[in-house]
């Protein structure tokens, strides 16, 4: 694939993300493909349940915007770099734990890689900073 598809896939993805767009983020992923986050227990493999997650993440966020930091396009992967910007106002889980709403903003920071096979995510591996965000939700106390 060539790299300048493969910014616009990411770039699709992310957008898909600003306007709370599950449908339009999964689209991007092959029948087959597995998920690896590191806030979930398991890894992710069914289209139900990247749907959970990604609406776990705009019910807590539902103002949730992305900003692209930096990225790295390789033949058949991009890594990326990215900051959030949100105020919890719903539910948060994570880790199969549910938190109530703090109604505090964060500045979230992550990061994640995408391996593309035809045109679609078949691997994809998700770092959110899950710690530096529950301390500026007061959920744990600062280092």
């Amino acid at each position: 694939m060539a790299k300048k598809d493969l910014e616009r896939l990411d770039d699709q993805g992310l957008a898909a993300w600003d306007s709370h767009d599950a449908d339009a983020f999964l689209a991007l992923f092959a029948k087959d493909f597995v998920w690896h986050d590191w806030t979930t227990p398991d890894p992710i493999k069914t289209k139900k349940d990247a749907r959970a997650y990604f609406n776990s993440w705009v019910t807590a966020f539902p103002d949730m915007r992305t900003k692209l930091i930096s990225r790295v396009v390789g033949n058949d992967s991009i890594a990326t770099e990215i900051e959030f910007y949100g105020t919890n106002t719903g539910p948060m889980s994570m880790g199969g734990v549910e938190i109530p709403p703090t109604n505090k903003s964060v500045v979230g920071r992550g990061s994640y890689i995408a391996r593309v096979k035809d045109g679609k995510v078949v691997e994809f591996r998700s770092h959110p900073d899950a710690a530096g965000m529950m301390m500026q939700l007061g959920l744990v106390p600062p280092l």
